[in-house]
């Protein structure tokens, strides 16, 4: 699927790290930890329409009110989200009346796998997806706790640590699971729902004004926690959100761009709803219902792109055009996420990713793969750099402010067909990709790449010989592939 292999990391992990990168990054970034969101209010016209009522819950101000004002919010505040709650937003679906029961403990069994990822269905009835922690000892079980009434009221959230133990043993006999020590656990019943829009601007608004509230995560989307496309999602809607506001404050883009936020992503919110209904309907069968005991694996196996971005596919809108020269690299599907092959970067002759030099700072990535010929003057790679520098059509023409750097929203790059060591720099290498950068305009050399002997990039992703330009958007999705001769 990836150059990344499968990993499980705990989310409170994951978090920490996100942490403390926004705290050592430019913006010196440090939420604000004990307040209360109470409602807002939008009032269009202003430079900052949207006035925020928010509470201290803690430190030496609890109680006190404080209002905010702001030009955009984004509320990325769960399931029971009031954000949503303040523009009008309807989570909408059901449950599945079926309940878990969850626990992170540490234990002494016999059973052999306790530190593998399985799904255990038993043939004394229910299941047990299985969950190996961080430490080598700690790991999660989700128990199966049945079917729920319709008239349960949720009492079935009152299942007892003792009892989700006690059905857990009953799933693993004739294997035995004694806990030693719980860290957290809590019953949940499965439920799918979708929030009927993520933007605080009406269906009948559209295209009337720039959304300003946003919502993403549990905020919603909400479903089963089994298969790990929880947290992964809901960062691909904060990336997805993230970029088209840095343009639209940086003067960049126009507001309709934030338009294609609750567009592209309540269609990935339902594609979620729908792969996880089936995957906990699977999860829920009692043994003897499967035809082959590895049904539930092989769907897991087949559907594993999900998670992870790979399935996602936006439509042609703004920021992605059509697949009318997908032909030209069919290894990078317009719409779908950017996938990445191995390189070489000429200037120290290091094996790199290519997609691993996309850092995620806002910007476009242009990656030309040159034709056949050898780099210089009178090729077709040179011609295009010639016009991206100096026609007033070219992106970076119309779209870099005036005394920025040359890749402050364009990060170009090229790669060559020949070995790295029959490559030289010099006149013969355009001068787009060459930028200079800094207060001091040194020379960045690392734009250009040629292929690993090893793993030939154009037959891995399938790209024309004769060139093809692959355009990507700021969170790595393709925006658009064309020809080289097009220009």
């Amino acid at each position: 699927m990836s150059e990344f292999p499968h990993l499980i990391v705990n989310q409170a992990r994951v978090l920490v790290y996100l942490a403390e990168f926004a705290k050592n990054a430019s913006a010196r970034l440090e939420p604000d930890y004990g307040l209360e969101f109470l409602g807002l209010e939008v009032h269009d016209g202003e430079e900052y329409p949207i006035t925020d009522s928010l509470r201290h819950v803690s430190g030496h101000q609890e109680g006190q009110e404080r209002k905010v004002k702001a030009k955009y919010v984004v509320g990325c505040d769960g399931a029971h989200s009031r954000v949503r709650e303040s523009i009008g937003r309807k989570h909408t679906g059901k449950v599945a009346n079926h309940a878990w029961g969850v626990m992170d403990v540490l234990a002494t069994t016999d059973f052999p796998d306790i530190r593998t990822k399985c799904a255990i269905q038993s043939s004394t009835g229910g299941s047990i997806l299985h969950i190996p922690r961080e430490g080598g000892h700690l790991f999660r079980m989700y128990v199966d706790l049945g079917e729920v009434a319709e008239d349960d009221n949720r009492q079935i959230r009152k299942t007892s640590l003792e009892n989700i133990i006690a059905k857990a043993n009953q799933i693993l006999h004739p294997y035995t699971l004694e806990v030693k020590d719980c860290a957290w656990h809590t019953v949940y019943e499965v439920g799918h729902r979708v929030t009927d829009k993520f933007d605080d601007v009406a269906p009948e608004e559209g295209g009337s004004r720039t959304p300003r509230v946003f919502i993403a995560g549990d905020a919603c989307h909400t479903h089963s926690a089994k298969a790990g496309q929880g947290m992964n999602v809901s960062m691909q809607d904060g990336w997805n959100i993230a970029w088209k506001l840095g343009h639209v404050l940086s003067g960049a883009a126009p507001g309709s761009l934030l338009e294609t936020y609750s567009t592209e992503r309540q269609e990935v919110a339902q594609n979620l709803i729908n792969f996880d209904r089936e995957w906990s309907s699977l999860m829920a069968k009692r043994a003897e219902e499967f035809e082959n005991p590895q049904e539930l694996a092989d769907f897991y196996i087949k559907t594993a792109e999900f998670p992870a971005g790979f399935m996602t596919e936006y439509r042609e809108s703004m920021i992605t055009g059509s697949t009318e020269h997908q032909r030209l690299a069919s290894g990078f599907p317009v719409g779908k996420r950017f996938k990445s092959a191995p390189t070489m970067r000429v200037c120290d002759g290091n094996p790199v990713h290519l997609g691993h030099h996309a850092t995620a700072d806002g910007r476009w990535r242009i990656y030309v793969f040159a034709d056949s010929n050898s780099p210089g003057k009178d090729t077709r790679v040179a011609a295009w750099g010639e016009w991206m520098l100096k026609s007033p059509d070219s992106p970076v023409v119309k779209y870099t402010p005036e005394g920025a750097g040359l890749d402050t929203l364009f990060d170009v790059k090229v790669i060559f067909q020949q070995h790295h060591g029959d490559i030289e720099f010099g006149p013969r290498i355009p001068d787009i990709f060459m930028p200079k950068a800094g207060p001091f305009q040194l020379t960045d050399y690392e734009k250009v790449y040629a292929i690993d002997p090893e793993a030939d990039i154009f037959e891995a992703r399938a790209v024309d010989r004769n060139g093809a330009i692959v355009v990507v958007r700021p969170n790595q999705y393709v925006s658009q592939v064309t020809s080289v001769r097009l220009i």
